[in-house]
């Protein structure tokens, strides 16, 4: 019997595909669907602290904007209470999840201030969540911000939150960083459960006739796997927290090299927006089955974290020897390898030739 049970965040999860968040959450319908395909756990549309400050700036201008003229105007406007100017309609999501299904949600976040990220963060603590994943996704643009001091924002924003959490919280970064595993291991350090590899940012474009920035949404592909895949081998069994790989997982190998790398699990997003999520995932939990099967794997716990780097002593010697290796498989169209081009010209030294000979 096949064990696809996996842990993150402390919850037992009946397989490791997790959705990542989408707009798919929106909808009650969706989710439910998706527990029924197999699914194992929902991450939330993140909710914007900004989306919360702008409809509270607009209700604000509603309720005062030509008071002193037209007072009686206000009489025509619903009292303040029936407004929803803060998070109350994602946390009325998060309940109406929470009642309809039985798999964990994870609530979803992405704030810009500390107050507000841990009073929101609180706040989806009591609608029910079962953990929380912070989603860091600024862009610094200020040349007098230094790399340390946004890291150092990070911390003690996860520090915050922390501190007023009992929920497991996980943070989910950007690949940006200069020295991402020392981030990485103060972020553990100053609470964090998991850690959620990787953002994708999405790019704006300009539209060169109307001058204006649009914005220009490309779903990922599985090419992107590479790069959270690489990061998770790297921290694997260095970092003590859970890893969750997102960004470029679609297949049923892309969550076996998710596993192997040493995720618990591994989110989709814009492999269940592309169409039919439902046989989507019905699919890839029938193909890892049958490669488990082939292969004589019994659990998915089996296979986390056997592909990592753990067992290497310096793993940048590793990584090194990696990208040599890559570079030399190419092959010139007359046959030659550039691994021959490149012993070659690390042996020309020792044997009194130059390269042009």
């Amino acid at each position: 019997m096949l064990d696809l049970t996996t842990r993150y965040l402390g919850l037992t999860l009946r397989s490791p595909i997790v959705a990542a968040a989408s707009p798919l959450s929106q909808r009650v319908e969706s989710v439910q669907r998706m527990e029924e395909a197999g699914v194992a756990a929902v991450v939330m549309y993140s909710l914007f602290e900004e989306q919360i400050i702008q409809t509270s700036l607009e209700l604000d201008h509603l309720l005062s904007h030509g008071a002193e003229s037209y007072a009686e105007a206000l009489s025509y406007l619903p009292e303040s209470g029936r407004y929803s100017a803060g998070p109350e309609r994602y946390l009325e999501q998060l309940d109406r999840l929470k009642r309809a299904v039985s798999i964990p949600i994870i609530g979803s976040l992405n704030g810009v201030s500390p107050g507000g990220w841990v009073r929101y963060a609180r706040l989806i603590q009591e609608a029910g969540a079962d953990a929380l994943e912070l989603n860091i996704y600024y862009l610094p643009t200020d040349p007098a911000l230094t790399s340390s001091e946004l890291e150092e924002n990070y911390v003690q924003l996860v520090r915050a939150v922390r501190a007023e959490l009992h929920i497991p919280l996980a943070v989910k970064l950007s690949p940006s960083f200069t020295a991402l595993p020392n981030l990485a291991w103060r972020l553990m350090e100053a609470g964090a459960n998991g850690l959620v590899l990787f953002n994708r940012f999405y790019q704006a474009d300009l539209d060169l006739e109307q001058l204006t920035v649009v914005p220009n949404l490309h779903l990922s592909t599985s090419d992107e796997l590479r790069l959270p895949l690489r990061w998770v081998a790297l921290l694997y069994g260095r970092i003590p927290v859970d890893f969750a790989i997102t960004s470029g997982v679609h297949t049923a190998h892309d969550v076996l090299k998710a596993m192997m790398a040493g995720a618990r699990v591994a989110m989709m997003a814009s492999a269940l927006l592309r169409g039919d999520y439902h046989a989507h995932v019905t699919s890839v939990l029938a193909d890892i089955r049958a490669w488990m099967e082939e292969h004589e794997y019994v659990s998915i716990a089996q296979m986390q974290g056997s592909m990592s780097q753990r067992a290497v002593a310096e793993p940048a010697a590793f990584e090194r020897a990696n990208y040599m290796k890559t570079l030399s498989s190419f092959r010139f169209r007359d046959g030659a390898s550039a691994h021959d081009l490149l012993t070659a010209e690390m042996l020309y030294p020792f044997l009194g030739k130059t390269g042009d000979e």
